[in-house]
């Protein structure tokens, strides 16, 4: 009889340890997914500090799922971890961005001339069949998706170059300009990146590295001046916004003056 109560037991603890798993799973969701349309829409703002205390009060949930979201949204690139500090929204600069643009150049055309080199022709199969697959209605998707399948293409450009520290660099860069691309997107995407993926894969076919890099360099340069002029939008919305937590009498003064 004890045996089976202490079975009854375990089995109790078991089912409400699965629930209080499938609580928090559900809590860190929905602070990653409010936290994030928070900074893509600029109600935080540039180099800010997250508190997480504040966030736990105004969303309704523990530090654990906060932080949890905060760690996943420094990993895409949104936020930045300072040890010691805590999360700071991403900055935004554009010497930065053009920088990061500019390595993932480099990175991406050495990629591309070694996939050339290397990759036999099931690999270079596999490059057009991925873009075969996601071509049509490519641009009709929600900007999430065009951006994960944007960088899928060209991280496996950088796996079939056969040189793992390529595809690690270039998923390390993507992850820091991710933010700033997603608003890109959100904001307008250019026609022409979609004959682009198509004229690359192309190259790739034939294994012309020179025209496949030529291609490489016009589109990462195409997606430079969108984001830039994306940075400016965002620079100037962010900065212009009335503050939410300034006195309404003194918004009201703002207003007549």
């Amino acid at each position: 009889m004890t045996e089976r109560i202490d079975m009854e037991a375990a089995d109790t603890a078991m089912v409400e340890s699965e629930q209080d798993s499938r609580r928090s799973a559900d809590s860190s969701e929905r602070a990653y997914n409010t936290i994030r349309q928070l900074l893509v829409e600029f109600k935080l703002k540039p180099d800010a500090r997250l508190n997480e205390v504040q966030l736990s009060r105004s969303l309704g949930v523990s530090r654990t799922p906060i932080r949890e979201a905060l760690n996943r949204l420094a990993s895409e690139g949104f936020v930045s971890l300072t040890p010691n500090r805590g999360f700071f929204v991403r900055s935004l600069s554009t010497e930065g961005l053009i920088d990061l643009y500019e390595l993932r150049s480099i990175i991406e055309c050495a990629a591309f001339r070694l996939m050339c080199e290397r990759a036999v022709d099931a690999d270079i199969g596999r490059l057009t069949a991925y873009w075969a697959s996601i071509v049509d209605g490519y641009q009709d998707n929600p900007p999430d998706e065009i951006l994960a399948k944007d960088e899928g293409f060209h991280l496996l450009i950088a796996e079939l170059s056969g040189n793992p520290e390529l595809v690690n660099q270039l998923a390390a860069i993507n992850a820091r300009i991710r933010f700033i691309r997603r608003i890109q997107i959100e904001r307008t995407h250019d026609p022409r990146q979609v004959s682009s993926h198509s004229e690359i894969v192309a190259a790739a076919v034939r294994r012309d590295a020179e025209r496949g890099m030529k291609l490489l360099r016009d589109h990462i340069e195409m997606s430079v001046s969108a984001t830039q002029d994306a940075l400016k939008d965002a620079l100037l919305k962010v900065y212009t916004a009335p503050d939410p937590a300034a006195p309404a009498r003194g918004r009201r003064r703002a207003k007549g003056s």
